[in-house]
Order: structure tokens, then C-alpha cells, then sequence
């Protein structure tokens, strides 16, 4: 492949840009990831800590039976934690008696199903609007909304997460979802370190400016974050503004995740969990032994987390050290230390952590997906209408993006002397 052209350049090195690459490859298409990081798998990231593989990005794998990365890690020969999280378990719930961690979950049960329940020609809501009228259990319910979505209940798109398909079966790569997503990339040719800085649309082929100098193609794959292509109208010349408004209407959540050390971890039933305070939205969920590990995996969502942000890594210690005394007593501080944070909030190449649609924006998702010219196509979790805010939803749609492309694929031009 000759320097600066290529038949298929995929923007974006994720889970979609590398599902997209590796099946344009597969079908002897030219193409060529081009990564602003020094690494593939965006937000999927796996590192190591204290001796473990941990994903300070995406961590499970939602929908298992159906997700294709569950195959993909079999065909790699990964080991597949199968047992179930603690979300799914009432005797995982530390903090909550049995009776209350069992109304707790049937009030979520109950509130999805209003939700999943709303008639597709009914006028979209936030998700507020799903809430029963004194339900003692609505501040952790929304606390639980800045987990998944990573935004407040009243920020949400009732509509759009009536169209999230979950079938409730969650498993774990062992080895971390990122590696696993990263292997998977290791055989598509990629550009590291090279940020796209616009796509000119106006010649025959299309002109790709990077900062390491101009690329030519007959077509494009962008698997931006949707915050990215929002703050970037400049990003397409001439502009799609209805790219750039529809990736607007698709902010990106915020779930961040604290690693401690925990010492005497064996007093905690492994892969357990607490609320830090079940009676409010801003507060934190710690997943104890998480696959058996002496940790301590804490997550924020929401404003929280964008709170916490601004304060650095010390500023979510200083948080979960409140709640877990608060919880334990004053000599659990001697049993934490902080290990690994990732705020994805301040990460300038994804500004957040996954997609959500505000209210009256749930169509958006296909008019971002849309292709344009049939040369210029679109993929990322952003763009599924069902799979959002996944990996696997990210997939689907690299794959089904490299299908757009292939199927709009011209005969090769002579490239010497062509001009751009």
C-alpha cells in the first residue's frame, strides 16, 4: 500500500474502527486505521494493576450469548468468567438485607417495564417521567441511570432506552475486554498517533488532512466518539451539519471507575457489592473481589463523576474513602489505597464514556448512522439504535459500515498520477 492513499480509510481505532477494519480486510478491501492515540481500542482499555488485567473502559460483556466479542474471545482462547454479577444476585448486596435488595431490584424491573413499555407513536419523555410517585427506591434508581447511561435520569431519552436490547446475561473476559478487543486489531494496518483534522468531500476522491500530511480514498469509515463529531463542525468540508447536530443530540455519558487495593479481602464475598448511600442519586456503587482480585472496583456516574473530575484523582479517593467509612467504619481507611483511575470526562480524544440520547433526540442515532455520498459511512456504539453504549454495539456497526462500503466499492482506480 503506497504511502498517503488508501481504498478505505477507517477514522477511529476502537471497537468499530478495528470491527470495521478487520472485515474490509477480510474481504481484500485496502484500508488503514488511522488512531490519534499511540494505541488501538479507544475506549476499551485494558492495564495492568497490581498484577491484574483491568478495563478502566468498557468491562463486561453485555448480551454475552449474542455479543459478538463473546466468540471472538473464544477464537483467541480466552478464559469467560460466566458467573453472574452482582446486580443479578440479592446476597451480593452489602448494606441491603435480602427483603430490601429484592424490592430494590423488582422497582427496577418495574420501572424498566414502563419504560420498555411506552408505544413507539407516544410523545418521547426523560426517563423521569417513568418514576412512581413516592418510591422510596427513585434516588438510587438514579444512581444506577449514571451507571448505564452515565447521565441523570431527567437527561435521558425515555424512547431511546425503550430501544436498548438486553437479554441480562453478563460475563467477563478474564484477561480484559480491551486486550481482547486490541488483539483482535492486531492484524489491520494502522496509523498510530495520526488525528484526523478534516475530510474534504469536494474532489473526486476523498482528501483525508492528518497531522502527519494529506491522504487520499475512495471512501471513509468515521468511528469518532459522538462528542468528537459534534465539537468538530469542521471536521467535514464542505460541513454536514446534520451529522454535527445529530451527534449533539447523542452526548456522551460519564461512568468513571476507581481501582483501590484492599487488604484482608477475603472478609468480602468475592464479586459482591455495596451502594455507598442507597438514599441518594450522587453517590457511589464498589464492587468488592471483582473476579476474586483484592480490590476494589468503585464507580461514578453522572454529574457526580463530572464533579470529581474536576477535583483529580484524589478527589474520587477522598469521595469513596467518605462513603466506604461511612459504610465499614473509620478502620477501613487503613484497608484502601488508591491503584488506577482513567476520567474519560477529560480525556480530549473521547469526552466521555458512551452515548446516551436526550429526550426527543432518540432518532438522531439513525441519522448519524446514515451514509453520505456512498463514500463517507458511519459506525460506533453511537450509531446502533439498540446495541448503544456497548462494544459489541460497536461492532455491529464497524461491521455493518465495512458491508456499506463494500457494497458501494468502485473498481480500483490507476493510483499513480490520480489526482485528489
Amino acid at each position: 500500500m503506497a504511502i498517503g492513499e488508501a481504498e478505505v480509510l477507517v477514522i477511529g481505532g476502537g471497537a468499530a474502527g478495528i470491527a470495521a477494519a478487520r472485515r474490509l480486510r477480510d474481504a481484500g478491501v485496502d484500508a488503514l486505521i488511522l488512531e490519534a492515540r499511540e494505541r488501538l481500542g479507544g475506549r476499551a482499555w485494558t492495564v495492568e494493576v497490581a498484577g491484574f488485567p483491568v478495563d478502566l473502559g468498557c468491562g463486561w460483556l453485555h448480551s454475552a450469548e449474542r455479543n459478538p466479542w463473546t466468540k471472538i474471545a473464544e477464537a483467541q482462547g480466552r478464559a469467560i468468567d460466566k458467573s453472574p454479577p452482582p446486580w443479578m444476585r440479592a446476597s451480593a448486596q452489602i448494606g441491603l438485607s435480602a427483603a430490601e435488595a429484592n424490592a430494590f431490584r423488582n422497582a427496577l424491573v418495574r420501572f424498566h417495564a414502563r419504560v420498555g413499555a411506552m408505544p413507539e407513536g407516544e410523545a418521547d419523555r426523560p426517563l423521569t417521567a417513568f418514576l412512581e410517585p413516592r418510591d422510596p427506591w427513585s434516588p438510587l434508581l438514579g444512581a444506577v441511570s449514571t451507571y448505564y447511561s452515565g447521565a441523570e435520569l431527567e437527561r435521558v431519552s425515555a424512547r431511546d432506552l425503550a430501544r436498548y436490547d438486553d437479554d441480562g446475561v453478563n460475563w467477563r473476559a478474564v484477561d480484559g475486554y480491551g486486550d481482547l478487543v486490541v488483539t483482535h486489531g492486531a492484524g489491520a494496518p494502522a496509523s498510530l498517533g495520526c488525528k484526523v483534522e478534516r475530510v474534504d468531500r469536494r474532489g473526486e476522491r476523498l482528501r483525508v488532512e492528518t497531522n502527519k500530511g494529506p491522504l487520499v480514498a475512495d471512501a471513509v469509515i468515521v468511528t469518532l466518539p459522538s462528542a468528537l463529531i459534534a465539537e468538530q463542525a469542521e471536521l467535514f468540508l464542505p460541513a454536514l451539519p446534520q451529522k454535527t447536530e445529530a451527534a449533539a443530540g447523542l452526548p456522551l455519558g460519564l461512568a468513571d471507575k476507581l481501582f483501590l487495593a484492599l487488604s484482608d479481602a477475603s472478609t468480602f464475598e468475592r464479586d459482591s457489592r455495596a451502594f455507598g448511600d442507597a438514599t441518594r442519586i450522587a453517590t457511589g456503587a464498589y464492587h468488592f473481589r471483582p473476579l476474586g482480585r483484592p480490590m476494589i472496583e468503585a464507580y461514578f456516574g453522572g454529574e457526580l463523576a463530572a464533579e470529581l473530575e474536576r477535583g483529580g484523582e484524589r478527589a474520587f479517593f477522598d469521595f469513596a474513602l467518605a462513603e466506604l467509612v461511612g459504610l465499614f467504619g473509620a478502620n477501613f481507611s487503613r484497608r484502601i489505597a488508591p491503584l488506577r483511575l482513567h476520567g474519560w470526562a477529560s480525556d480530549p480524544l473521547a469526552r466521555g464514556s458512551y452515548s446516551y440520547a436526550q429526550p426527543g433526540k432518540a432518532d438522531c442515532r439513525a441519522v448519524l448512522a446514515a451514509p453520505v455520498e456512498e463514500r463517507i459511512f458511519f459506525a460506533g456504539e453511537a450509531c446502533s439504535q439498540s446495541d448503544f453504549s456497548t462494544a459489541h454495539g460497536a461492532f455491529l456497526t464497524g461491521v455493518a459500515a465495512a458491508n456499506q462500503a463494500i457494497a458501494a466499492r468502485r473498481p480500483k482506480r490507476r493510483r499513480r498520477g490520480h489526482r485528489a
